[in-house]
Protein backbone atom coordinates (compact mmCIF):
# COMPACT_ATOMS: atom_id res chain seq x y z
CA UNK A 1 0.00 0.00 0.00
CA UNK A 2 1.14 3.73 -0.91
CA UNK A 3 2.12 5.37 1.96
CA UNK A 4 1.74 9.12 0.25
CA UNK A 5 -0.97 10.28 3.05
CA UNK A 6 -4.05 11.80 0.80
CA UNK A 7 -6.11 12.77 3.94
CA UNK A 8 -3.84 14.20 7.21
CA UNK A 9 -6.35 15.55 10.17
CA UNK A 10 -5.24 17.58 12.59
CA UNK A 11 -6.94 18.20 16.44
CA UNK A 12 -10.10 18.76 14.21
CA UNK A 13 -13.13 19.62 16.19
CA UNK A 14 -16.60 20.59 15.42
CA UNK A 15 -18.57 22.90 18.29
CA UNK A 16 -22.78 23.27 18.14
CA UNK A 17 -23.29 25.68 21.29
CA UNK A 18 -22.51 24.20 24.19
CA UNK A 19 -22.46 20.58 22.48
CA UNK A 20 -19.06 19.25 21.23
CA UNK A 21 -19.73 17.00 18.04
CA UNK A 22 -16.23 15.81 17.31
CA UNK A 23 -12.71 16.60 19.75
CA UNK A 24 -9.82 17.22 18.72
CA UNK A 25 -9.58 14.36 16.39
CA UNK A 26 -6.33 12.83 14.79
CA UNK A 27 -5.52 10.71 11.84
CA UNK A 28 -4.07 10.28 8.60
CA UNK A 29 -4.81 8.10 5.45
CA UNK A 30 -2.69 6.93 2.84
CA UNK A 31 -3.40 6.62 -1.21
CA UNK A 32 -5.08 3.69 -1.99
CA UNK A 33 -6.13 2.62 1.15
CA UNK A 34 -9.56 1.62 2.38
CA UNK A 35 -10.12 3.48 5.49
CA UNK A 36 -13.06 2.26 7.81
CA UNK A 37 -14.79 5.37 9.77
CA UNK A 38 -16.55 3.21 12.40
CA UNK A 39 -19.08 4.10 15.52
CA UNK A 40 -22.26 3.84 16.39
CA UNK A 41 -24.86 6.56 16.12
CA UNK A 42 -24.48 9.70 17.65
CA UNK A 43 -20.52 9.13 17.73
CA UNK A 44 -19.75 11.91 15.63
CA UNK A 45 -18.28 10.17 12.40
CA UNK A 46 -20.85 11.85 9.94
CA UNK A 47 -20.15 15.14 11.00
CA UNK A 48 -16.46 14.90 10.85
CA UNK A 49 -17.28 13.32 7.29
CA UNK A 50 -18.84 16.74 6.52
CA UNK A 51 -16.29 18.78 7.62
CA UNK A 52 -14.02 16.61 5.29
CA UNK A 53 -15.78 16.74 2.04
CA UNK A 54 -16.25 20.64 2.67
CA UNK A 55 -19.50 21.22 3.34
CA UNK A 56 -19.01 21.81 7.20
CA UNK A 57 -16.59 24.45 8.41
CA UNK A 58 -14.37 22.89 11.50
CA UNK A 59 -14.68 25.05 14.73
CA UNK A 60 -10.69 24.53 15.47
CA UNK A 61 -7.88 22.24 14.06
CA UNK A 62 -7.00 21.48 10.64
CA UNK A 63 -7.25 18.92 7.65
CA UNK A 64 -5.91 18.49 4.19
CA UNK A 65 -7.76 16.31 1.85
CA UNK A 66 -6.38 15.66 -1.66
CA UNK A 67 -3.72 17.86 -0.81
CA UNK A 68 -6.68 20.93 -0.24
CA UNK A 69 -7.17 22.98 2.92
CA UNK A 70 -10.90 22.46 3.79
CA UNK A 71 -11.23 25.34 5.41
CA UNK A 72 -9.82 27.77 2.75
CA UNK A 73 -10.53 25.55 -0.48
CA UNK A 74 -13.43 23.61 -0.37
CA UNK A 75 -14.43 23.71 -3.62
CA UNK A 76 -11.27 22.56 -4.61
CA UNK A 77 -11.71 19.35 -2.17
CA UNK A 78 -15.34 18.77 -3.78
CA UNK A 79 -13.45 18.57 -7.44
CA UNK A 80 -10.92 16.33 -6.24
CA UNK A 81 -14.11 13.35 -4.34
CA UNK A 82 -16.51 11.17 -5.28
CA UNK A 83 -19.61 11.35 -2.08
CA UNK A 84 -22.31 8.57 -1.99
CA UNK A 85 -24.66 8.47 0.97
CA UNK A 86 -26.47 6.15 1.95
CA UNK A 87 -29.88 8.45 2.41
CA UNK A 88 -29.75 10.52 -0.93
CA UNK A 89 -27.56 9.45 -4.03
CA UNK A 90 -29.51 9.31 -7.19
CA UNK A 91 -32.94 11.13 -8.17
CA UNK A 92 -35.67 8.27 -8.17
CA UNK A 93 -38.12 10.32 -10.72
CA UNK A 94 -34.96 10.59 -13.18
CA UNK A 95 -33.76 7.65 -15.55
CA UNK A 96 -30.72 5.62 -15.35
CA UNK A 97 -29.30 7.74 -18.19
CA UNK A 98 -30.55 11.00 -16.87
CA UNK A 99 -28.84 10.66 -14.04
CA UNK A 100 -25.67 9.78 -15.35
CA UNK A 101 -25.72 13.09 -17.47
CA UNK A 102 -26.76 15.43 -14.54
CA UNK A 103 -23.81 14.19 -12.31
CA UNK A 104 -21.64 13.80 -14.31
CA UNK A 105 -22.60 17.24 -15.12
CA UNK A 106 -21.77 18.63 -11.81
CA UNK A 107 -18.69 17.15 -11.38
CA UNK A 108 -17.67 19.38 -14.60
CA UNK A 109 -17.27 16.41 -17.18
CA UNK A 110 -17.98 17.96 -21.20
CA UNK A 111 -20.57 16.37 -22.77
CA UNK A 112 -18.64 14.37 -24.90
CA UNK A 113 -16.94 12.85 -22.07
CA UNK A 114 -20.31 12.23 -20.14
CA UNK A 115 -21.67 10.24 -23.38
CA UNK A 116 -18.75 8.31 -23.68
CA UNK A 117 -18.90 7.57 -19.36
CA UNK A 118 -22.14 6.58 -19.57
CA UNK A 119 -22.26 4.08 -22.26
CA UNK A 120 -18.70 2.75 -20.43
CA UNK A 121 -21.12 2.53 -17.62
CA UNK A 122 -24.01 1.22 -18.50
CA UNK A 123 -22.26 -1.36 -20.14
CA UNK A 124 -20.01 -2.46 -16.73
CA UNK A 125 -23.22 -2.53 -14.92
CA UNK A 126 -25.12 -4.41 -17.66
CA UNK A 127 -27.79 -2.14 -17.61
CA UNK A 128 -28.76 -1.88 -21.67
CA UNK A 129 -32.27 -3.02 -20.72
CA UNK A 130 -33.07 -0.56 -18.36
CA UNK A 131 -31.07 2.09 -19.26
CA UNK A 132 -34.16 4.41 -19.33
CA UNK A 133 -36.21 3.20 -16.78
CA UNK A 134 -36.78 5.25 -13.64
CA UNK A 135 -33.96 4.78 -10.93
CA UNK A 136 -36.85 4.44 -8.30
CA UNK A 137 -37.45 0.96 -10.21
CA UNK A 138 -34.80 -0.30 -9.38
CA UNK A 139 -33.78 -2.40 -6.35
CA UNK A 140 -31.93 -0.93 -3.45
CA UNK A 141 -28.63 -3.26 -4.59
CA UNK A 142 -28.51 -1.92 -7.96
CA UNK A 143 -29.19 1.63 -6.89
CA UNK A 144 -26.17 1.35 -4.59
CA UNK A 145 -23.94 0.13 -7.33
CA UNK A 146 -25.07 2.45 -9.51
CA UNK A 147 -24.49 5.45 -6.85
CA UNK A 148 -21.08 4.13 -6.29
CA UNK A 149 -20.33 4.05 -10.38
CA UNK A 150 -21.85 7.71 -10.71
CA UNK A 151 -19.67 8.35 -7.60
CA UNK A 152 -16.61 7.36 -9.67
CA UNK A 153 -17.58 9.22 -12.81
CA UNK A 154 -15.30 12.01 -12.68
CA UNK A 155 -12.51 9.60 -11.64
CA UNK A 156 -11.92 11.64 -8.20
CA UNK A 157 -8.71 10.70 -6.00
CA UNK A 158 -10.88 9.92 -2.95
CA UNK A 159 -14.41 8.69 -2.21
CA UNK A 160 -16.51 8.84 0.99
CA UNK A 161 -18.75 6.40 1.22
CA UNK A 162 -21.23 6.80 3.95
CA UNK A 163 -23.00 3.87 5.17
CA UNK A 164 -23.32 2.64 1.54
CA UNK A 165 -24.58 -1.06 2.13
CA UNK A 166 -27.02 0.25 4.71
CA UNK A 167 -30.52 -1.84 4.08
CA UNK A 168 -29.64 -4.20 1.26
CA UNK A 169 -28.66 -8.02 1.75
CA UNK A 170 -25.66 -9.91 2.51
CA UNK A 171 -24.91 -10.88 -0.77
CA UNK A 172 -25.34 -7.70 -2.34
CA UNK A 173 -23.22 -6.18 0.72
CA UNK A 174 -20.16 -8.68 -0.39
CA UNK A 175 -20.64 -7.83 -4.58
CA UNK A 176 -20.71 -3.95 -3.22
CA UNK A 177 -17.00 -4.77 -1.22
CA UNK A 178 -15.82 -6.56 -4.12
CA UNK A 179 -16.46 -3.18 -6.01
CA UNK A 180 -15.17 -1.34 -3.38
CA UNK A 181 -12.02 -3.73 -3.43
CA UNK A 182 -11.33 -3.26 -7.17
CA UNK A 183 -11.39 0.22 -6.99
CA UNK A 184 -8.61 0.44 -4.47
CA UNK A 185 -6.54 -2.03 -6.22
CA UNK A 186 -6.52 1.20 -9.13
CA UNK A 187 -5.49 3.58 -6.30
CA UNK A 188 -8.08 4.80 -5.45
CA UNK A 189 -8.44 6.11 -1.58
CA UNK A 190 -12.03 5.24 -0.34
CA UNK A 191 -13.07 6.45 3.02
CA UNK A 192 -15.93 4.13 4.68
CA UNK A 193 -18.51 4.61 7.28
CA UNK A 194 -20.44 1.71 8.50
CA UNK A 195 -22.38 0.48 11.56
CA UNK A 196 -21.48 -3.01 10.04
CA UNK A 197 -18.94 -4.37 12.47
CA UNK A 198 -18.34 -7.35 10.14
CA UNK A 199 -17.22 -4.83 7.69
CA UNK A 200 -14.59 -3.28 9.51
CA UNK A 201 -12.51 -6.79 8.20
CA UNK A 202 -12.93 -5.67 5.12
CA UNK A 203 -10.84 -2.26 5.77
CA UNK A 204 -7.53 -1.51 5.63
CA UNK A 205 -7.11 -0.02 8.86
CA UNK A 206 -9.97 1.22 11.43
CA UNK A 207 -10.70 3.94 13.46
CA UNK A 208 -13.53 3.94 16.17
CA UNK A 209 -15.03 6.79 17.47
CA UNK A 210 -16.75 6.89 20.81
CA UNK A 211 -18.25 10.05 21.99
CA UNK A 212 -16.61 12.57 19.40
CA UNK A 213 -13.44 10.76 20.19
CA UNK A 214 -11.04 8.30 18.15
CA UNK A 215 -10.61 6.01 20.40
CA UNK A 216 -8.67 3.23 18.83
CA UNK A 217 -7.21 3.25 15.24
CA UNK A 218 -5.00 0.26 13.69
CA UNK A 219 -5.61 -2.82 11.23
CA UNK A 220 -8.30 -4.82 12.59
CA UNK A 221 -5.86 -7.52 12.97
CA UNK A 222 -3.68 -5.60 15.50
CA UNK A 223 -7.08 -4.61 17.21
CA UNK A 224 -8.00 -8.20 17.53
CA UNK A 225 -4.72 -8.49 19.09
CA UNK A 226 -4.83 -5.55 21.05
CA UNK A 227 -8.39 -6.37 22.88
CA UNK A 228 -7.63 -10.05 23.00
CA UNK A 229 -10.98 -10.77 20.82
CA UNK A 230 -11.92 -12.51 17.31
CA UNK A 231 -14.04 -10.16 15.88
CA UNK A 232 -14.39 -6.22 15.31
CA UNK A 233 -17.93 -6.21 17.10
CA UNK A 234 -15.94 -7.47 20.21
CA UNK A 235 -13.62 -4.79 20.03
CA UNK A 236 -16.45 -2.41 19.54
CA UNK A 237 -17.64 -4.09 22.51
CA UNK A 238 -15.30 -3.36 24.63
CA UNK A 239 -13.81 0.17 23.86
CA UNK A 240 -17.94 0.86 24.59
CA UNK A 241 -17.74 -0.73 28.12
CA UNK A 242 -14.42 0.46 28.73
CA UNK A 243 -15.46 4.94 28.22
CA UNK A 244 -18.70 4.01 30.09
Amino acid sequence: MNQEKIISVKNLSKVFGDFTAVNKISFEVNKGEIFGFLGANGAGKTTAMKMLIGISKPSSGEATVAGFDVKTNSEMVKKSIGYMSQKFSMYDDLTIKENITFFGGIYGLSKTQIKEKTKQLIQKLQLETVADKLVGSLPLGWKQKLAFSVALLHEPKIVFLDEPTGGVDPITRRQFWEMIYAEAHKGTTLFVTTHYMDEAEYCDRVSIMVEGHIEALDTPANLKKQYNVDSMNEVFLKLARNIE
